[in-house]
C-alpha cells in the first residue's frame, strides 16, 4: 500500500505515467497559471434521435411534437447544468449517426432519444464501434429496443439505459455523461504521503483509469503562500467565521487567525495552479503553522474536493461526485451502535455547503481539534432527518455503497471528532459484519473512511458505473 509513500517515491512514480509535476509554481496544458481550473468550460454531449417520428396516437413511436418538447429539454438542462453543450441530431442510418459524432468532436460522450422499433439498433453501431459512453433514454411504447443497452453494458461496452416516462431521466443522464471529459481535465494537487488503496496512490494507473492529472506540489511552494498573507484578508476571514460561529468553545482568536492564514494559502494554491481538488497527507504535521480544516471547508464549500489524511480513494470519490452531483461531501470515521441501529460517521472538517456552492450553510460552533486539545476546527450541525448517501471508490474499479437517515446530530460533541452525524440504517449489524463489502482491505484509515452526501444517490452511481466501468456494490 501507499500510505508510507514519500515525494520521492510519489514522483518517481508520476514520471513513469508521464504526468505533470512540479516542486514550484505550475502551468499545465498551456494555460498561464492563475486563468483557473481546467473543468472551466463546456463539455460538448452528442445528443442523437435515433429512428422515425410517428403519426401522433399510433404506433410504438414518439411523433414531431413530442420530439420538440424533449428537444426544449434538452436546452433546460443546457442553461440549468451550465457546463454542457448539447449536439442534437436525428439519426436513422449509421452514416448520419457518424456525421453527428464528427460534429460533436471525439470527446463527446453521447445521450441516444429512440423514437421508434429498431431506431436505436440501426442507428448505434457507430456509438459501440467507437467505444464513446452511451446514456440511451427510452419512454414507454417508443418501440423494444430498451432490451440491448444492458446486454451491449454485459459484453464490456460503456452503456447505460434510462427507460421512464419521466424525462427529468435526461439531466440526470447529462449530468452523468459529462462526468468522464470533466475526470480527464481534472488536474488534482498531492502533498505526500498518499495513502489509501495501492492503485489509488498509483499516478500512472490514476491516469489510465480515470484520465486525471496527479500533481506533486512541495510544501515549500505553500509555505511561501502562507508567508506572504494579506493581512487585510486575514482580518476579514477570520472575523468571518467568529461573527457566523454558533458558539465558540475553546478556541482563542489567535487560533482562528492562524487557521485562516492556512485557508487563504490553500485558496490561492489551488487558484494559481488551476487545480480542481487536493489531498494533503501532511495535515496534522502542520498544526505549528494552523489547523487546516478551516480551509478545507472552504474549498469544498467552492466545490474544490479536499481531502484530508492524504486519503486518496476519498479524494477520487469527491472528485466524481462534485463531477456528477455538484455537491461536496464529509469525509469522515465510521463507528456502529447496533443497539440502535445506528452508523455514526465523525471528523473534525467537513463542508458547510452539503446542498453544494448555492445552498445554505449549516450552522457550526469553533472548536478545539478534538484528539489534540487545541487549535481550531469546525463542529457543524448537519440535517437531522436527511437522507444520505455513504460511499468510498476503492481501487479505482469498485464503489462501496450505502444509505441511511440521519437521526441525530450532537449539539455539542464530548468524545470523538468534532463534526458528528448519527445516521439510521437498515441493519447495523449486518453492516458491521460486511465493512468493505469483503474487497476492501489496508491500514486502519484506508478501512475506516467513508464520504458521506446529502440525498440517494445509488441508482445514479450505478449508472456511472456502467459508464466508466466500475462496479457498484453495496454494504448493507
Amino acid at each position: 500500500m501507499c500510505q508510507n509513500c514519500t515525494r520521492r517515491d510519489f514522483l518517481g512514480s508520476a514520471a513513469m505515467g508521464g504526468l505533470l509535476l512540479a516542486t514550484g509554481r505550475l502551468a499545465a496544458g498551456g494555460q498561464a497559471a492563475g486563468s483557473g481550473a481546467r473543468t472551466a468550460g463546456k463539455v460538448k454531449i452528442c445528443a442523437v434521435f435515433t429512428g422515425q417520428p410517428g403519426v401522433p396516437g399510433r404506433g410504438w413511436t414518439l411523433n414531431a411534437p413530442e420530439i420538440e418538447a424533449l428537444k426544449n429539454r434538452l436546452a433546460d438542462i443546457e442553461k440549468k447544468l451550465g457546463n454542457v453543450e448539447f449536439v442534437v441530431g436525428q439519426a436513422a442510418t449509421p452514416e448520419q449517426t457518424a456525421a453527428l459524432l464528427a460534429q460533436a468532436g471525439e470527446d463527446a460522450p453521447v445521450l441516444a432519444i429512440n423514437l421508434s422499433i429498431t431506431g436505436l439498433l440501426k442507428a448505434i453501431p457507430p456509438v459501440l464501434e467507437s467505444g464513446r459512453p452511451l446514456a440511451v433514454y427510452s419512454e414507454p411504447a417508443t418501440g423494444h429496443d430498451w432490451m440491448y443497452p444492458y446486454r451491449w453494458q454485459r459484453e464490456g461496452k460503456p452503456v447505460t439505459l434510462m427507460v421512464s416516462s419521466d424525462n427529468r431521466e435526461l439531466e440526470r443522464a447529462a449530468s452523468l455523461l459529462r462526468v468522464i471529459p470533466l475526470m480527464r481535465r481534472s488536474r488534482v494537487l498531492i502533498m505526500p504521503p498518499m495513502r489509501g488503496t495501492e492503485p489509488s496512490c498509483t499516478p500512472k494507473q490514476v491516469k489510465q483509469r480515470l484520465g486525471t492529472d496527479a500533481v506533486a506540489i512541495d510544501e515549500a511552494r505553500f509555505d511561501e503562500l502562507l508567508d506572504s498573507a494579506d493581512a487585510a484578508q486575514v482580518e476579514a476571514e477570520t472575523s468571518k467565521w467568529l461573527d457566523e460561529a454558533t458558539r465558540i468553545i475553546e478556541p482563542s482568536r489567535e487560533d482562528v487567525v492562524k487557521a485562516v492564514r492556512v485557508s487563504l494559502a490553500l485558496n490561492r494554491l489551488v487558484d494559481e495552479e488551476q487545480a480542481d481538488a487536493v489531498a494533503i497527507g501532511t495535515c496534522m504535521r502542520w498544526l505549528p503553522k494552523g489547523f487546516p480544516c478551516l480551509g478545507f471547508t472552504r474549498l469544498r464549500d467552492r466545490g474544490i474536493p479536499a481531502s484530508c489524511e492524504g486519503d486518496m480513494d476519498s479524494l477520487w470519490t469527491m472528485l466524481l461526485f462534485q463531477h456528477a452531483i455538484g455537491q461536496p461531501g464529509f469525509q469522515g470515521n465510521a463507528t456502529f451502535d447496533t443497539s440502535r441501529n445506528a452508523l455514526w460517521t465523525a471528523h473534525c472538517v467537513g463542508p458547510l455547503k452539503m446542498d453544494g456552492p448555492d445552498g445554505l450553510a449549516a450552522p457550526y460552533l469553533l472548536r478545539s481539534h478534538s484528539e489534540i486539545g487545541h487549535g481550531v476546527v469546525p463542529e457543524i450541525q448537519y440535517r437531522v432527518g436527511q437522507k444520505i448517501t455513504r460511499t468510498k471508490l476503492i481501487n479505482l474499479d469498485t464503489l462501496l455503497i450505502s444509505t441511511g437517515t440521519i437521526v441525530e446530530v450532537p449539539e455539542l460533541s464530548v468524545r470523538a471528532c468534532r463534526t458528528q452525524i448519527v445516521t439510521e440504517i437498515d441493519d447495523a449489524a449486518a453492516m458491521a459484519r460486511n465493512w468493505g463489502g469483503g474487497v476492501l482491505e489496508g491500514d486502519m484509515m484506508t478501512l475506516l473512511h467513508r464520504v458521506v452526501y446529502y440525498g440517494d444517490h445509488v441508482q445514479s452511481m450505478r449508472h456511472l458505473g456502467d459508464l466508466m466501468g466500475f462496479r457498484v456494490l453495496k454494504e448493507a
